[in-house]
């Protein structure tokens, strides 16, 4: 499931390849028909992430403006609401450079793995003609220079403003957010004996935040992951929640999350096997540090503490494989 980041990075894709720009939405697959009938024909006027939680906000009228009246403007709009669970993802296409085509996580290049092709060349009138659609396409946004197919996610609705803003009222505080509340996090976790391992990945608690951060922040925090919440001290939460502040930011912005410090990026193969890769949108770019140097405990069981040397220990925590430094965590 892709972590927080990641659909930040999909909100701001989505927002440059539309924004602005009215929109032919259909449903190839056929399971989103009504949702997409509701949003055909309508302009992008804002996209925004909350935690791994997408919304992209279609204008009622495609000539109204909400930056001109941002009050009544977004009381108009339907918000698509996009959750892509376990196996969602999103294929871009389009006639530019600067298009993405990648899928959890999109990075301005062409050529990713993951990807639909660029589509064909463009016709003769100069125009540009969109691939078709490729598998089980739930949703198709179509604009005259790109495209953008999604399937598989746990959700795709179409939403009136108050039932977004019940949505988000149920969700935890985003670091990577500007209106993310470091208070509420921190109040939240030491309102619970449920374990500080378990709460930082309650989307309730903080939004966005998946198994390599949690694993990662509580590693670089020196904090025990079985250890009940309400016993943690405030001062240590609020560090915790800082220090995601920035690895977050840095990993929506640069599209691969590295947590090591450059004195411990010793590259040592992972977990060694293959099924736990962890790959990342700057493998193989030139001076990007390698995946197998970017964590400190993630799917790294049984290997020495990058730091202490230590064995390090994982365990299941909430259906979740956990991974921590018995010693530097202690």
């Amino acid at each position: 499931m892709p972590e927080g980041h990641t659909v930040h990075r999909l909100a701001r894709a989505l927002d440059g390849l539309f924004g602005g720009q009215p929109l032919a939405v259909s449903s190839p697959q056929g399971r989103f028909a009504g949702g997409a009938a509701l949003l055909d024909g309508r302009r992008v006027a804002a996209v925004e992430a909350w935690g791994k939680q997408l919304f992209c906000g279609f204008a009622a009228d495609p000539a109204a403006d909400p930056a001109d009246d941002p009050a009544d403007g977004r009381a108009d709009l339907r918000w698509l609401r996009v959750h892509l669970g376990l196996y969602g993802a999103w294929t871009f296409a389009g006639d530019g450079p600067d298009v993405v085509h990648a899928i959890g996580a999109p990075r301005r290049r062409v050529g990713e793995r993951e990807t639909v092709p660029a589509g064909p060349a463009p016709t003769a009138d100069g125009g540009w003609e969109a691939p078709e659609p490729r598998g089980a396409v739930r949703l198709r946004l179509l604009a005259d220079h790109a495209v953008a197919d999604l399937t598989g996610p746990t959700a795709c609705e179409v939403l009136t403003p108050a039932e977004k803003a019940a949505v988000e009222a149920r969700l935890g505080p985003d670091p990577i957010r500007s209106d993310g509340d470091r208070d509420v996090f921190v109040d939240r976790v030491r309102r619970s004996r449920v374990t500080v391992g378990q709460q930082l990945m309650d989307q309730a608690v903080i939004a966005g935040v998946g198994n390599i951060y949690r694993a990662e922040a509580l590693f670089r925090a020196g904090l025990d992951p079985l250890r009940p919440g309400r016993e943690v001290p405030a001062a240590t939460l609020a560090a915790i929640w800082d220090d995601l502040v920035v690895l977050m930011r840095d990993g929506a912005d640069g599209g691969a999350i590295v947590t090591t410090c450059p004195e411990h990026r010793v590259p040592d193969g992972g977990g060694g096997d293959p099924r736990r890769v962890t790959r990342q949108n700057t493998d193989g770019d030139a001076g990007a540090v390698p995946r197998d140097a970017s964590f400190y405990v993630y799917h790294r069981a049984g290997l020495g503490c990058r730091v202490c040397g230590s064995p390090v220990l994982t365990k299941e925590l909430a259906g979740r494989n956990l991974f921590w430094c018995g010693v530097c965590q202690a």
